[in-house]
């Protein structure tokens, strides 16, 4: 008689096997303190063009590796080396951007237990709580300063009960316990990304063209600031090349008798600049010229009026 074990592994196997045929991109993803309820939703969520794949790592590995042996192809080996620790894998053919997109909507709030390593830092403001007096031992246990206030604990200042990475310890849990704080959410985590034998880190979505751009920009101000050091010359210096000779070009038209359209128009303004200056402001100060004028022909009519009358 046939071990059903044996029948499930086999069964579990081929199925990675069509994964494995039919896609090119895949996800690997975190899964500590996800539920099956959470699970469930992913999946449906993300059908029909991605699937959810979970298993003892030790089986996939050896699946993975008997695929790529078979195969000849070694493109999946690099998914292969990454599976470690609580792990799950979603093969996609969707944009894989998106697909962790819906993957972190699906994220639910969780109380902090002892021993679970924080996700974010937790802190407790400053003010009134809801426990009683008689509660001050958990507060006394953390280091937190307190008061009684209207027969309740205050604290007084903001602190920090949980740093991010670590272990929460079991004062630091009981205490977020009793004043009913959830600080953590928990989800599928996406770790990494498969693409077509690539492996990069899920990060790498996050980044975007202006981020881009700017660092093309900086690498070819790079290139550029070395090509000019070195007077070896790149496509990124040509344009300080262009600017740089025509410097060049420039003072020595302004040194010699030789002479081009654009070298002349700064002779001419090195040799008279009163006559840049006065063609730039005299349209400035045509408009108010007038009323001077009209003010200094004013005394000459009353002058010419005076001699009329005899006097």
């Amino acid at each position: 008689m046939v071990n059903q074990a044996y029948l499930d592994k086999r069964k579990y196997g081929e199925r990675v096997y069509e994964l494995l045929d039919n896609y090119d991109s895949a996800l690997l993803v975190h899964c500590d303190n996800v539920g099956s309820k959470q699970f469930m939703d992913i999946r449906t969520a993300l059908r029909p063009n991605s699937v959810v794949l979970m298993g003892k790592n030790t089986l996939m590995r050896k699946i993975i590796g008997n695929y790529c042996d078979e195969k000849g192809n070694n493109d999946w080996m690099v998914l292969h080396d990454l599976l470690i620790g609580n792990v799950g894998v979603i093969f996609t053919k969707e944009d894989v951007k998106e697909v962790k997109t819906k993957v972190s909507e699906f994220v639910v709030p969780a109380p902090a237990k002892v021993g679970s390593t924080a996700t974010c830092d937790v802190t407790i403001p400053a003010g009134v709580t809801p426990l009683e007096p008689s509660q001050t031992g958990f507060f006394q246990l953390l280091n937190i300063a307190t008061k009684i206030n209207k027969g309740a604990i205050e604290i007084l200042s903001d602190v920090t009960v949980v740093t991010k990475g670590e272990r929460v310890g079991s004062s630091a849990a009981a205490l977020l316990g009793k004043m009913k704080i959830t600080p953590f959410e928990y989800g599928l985590v996406v770790k990494h990304i498969y693409d077509k034998g690539s492996m990069y880190p899920a990060a790498v979505l996050d980044i975007t063209d202006e981020q881009l751009a700017a660092k093309f920009a900086a690498g070819v101000s790079n290139i550029a600031s070395i090509s000019l050091a070195t007077k070896y010359p790149t496509l990124a210096a040509v344009p300080h090349y262009i600017v740089n000779s025509y410097k060049n070009v420039l003072a020595i038209s302004i040194g010699t008798e030789y002479t081009f359209e654009l070298a002349q128009k700064v002779k001419d303004y090195l040799a008279d600049p009163s006559a840049f200056q006065s063609a730039g402001g005299g349209g400035g100060g045509g408009g108010g010229g007038d009323k001077p004028a009209a003010a200094a022909a004013a005394p000459v009519e009353e002058e010419e009026e005076e001699e009329d009358m005899g006097f």
